[in-house]
């Protein structure tokens, strides 16, 4: 696939701000940024911001995407289970660092977009899911790897007890205003948390999909 010039200057600019893990780097230089956007931002398509997606959801700013998924640790042997799918973007550069990714999205009309575009791009190891991210995906459980790409005021206990032992939950907490990326590391019955810094996502919503 030829690489847009406009990858390869956000990848430079994702490097210049402290970004140093050069898998996640091509990955995000190898996801073609403008089939997960809406039309009538293709222009941006390549900015390091957030841009509106259906829905009344977001697709993230290009360097959280980046700070996520190296702060998941990624690895090809691991599973990984996502919480949001939204435009499917990330799930697209997940894809490309484990062995296979599991997707929750709420919105049916967001989650049939995204199948759509795993299709044409031949992402074969994704695994979509309607449903409510917050009960997770316990039939596939345990994960390796858990993301919530949605902030929550508390952590889901379903997704702790669907992590396994010595794995790693990304999750940004708090609904509204501040909200700090955490990583969580559960080793035994021991939950490790570290504080990544703010960032700014859309609410968890822990109810039924919507179809």
């Amino acid at each position: 696939m030829k690489v847009d010039p406009r990858q390869v200057r956000l990848v430079m600019e994702l490097r210049q701000a402290g970004i140093q893990d050069t898998g996640v780097l091509a990955a995000i230089e190898r996801t073609p940024r403008e089939l997960f956007v809406p039309t009538s931002f293709q222009e941006e398509a390549y900015e390091n911001t957030a841009l509106p997606i259906e829905c009344g959801q977001t697709i993230s700013q290009p360097l959280v995407v980046a700070l996520m998924t190296a702060a998941i640790e990624p690895g090809k042997r691991l599973r990984v289970l996502e919480i949001g799918t939204g435009s499917g973007y990330q799930t697209a550069v997940l894809t490309q660092m484990f062995r296979r990714v599991y997707t929750i999205e709420r919105y049916a009309d967001l989650l049939q977009t995204a199948q759509r575009r795993f299709d044409a791009l031949g992402l074969h190891s994704i695994t979509t899911r309607l449903g409510d991210g917050a009960r997770g995906w316990p039939e596939q459980a345990p994960f390796d790897r858990i993301l919530v790409t949605a902030g929550a005021e508390r952590i889901p206990p379903a997704l702790l007890d669907q992590l396994a032992d010595g794995g790693v939950l990304v999750i940004p907490i708090g609904i509204t205003g501040d909200q700090n990326l955490v990583r969580i590391r559960k080793i035994g019955e021991t939950l490790e948390q570290e504080d990544l810094g703010p960032v700014r996502f859309v609410p968890l919503v822990a109810e039924p999909p919507v179809r």
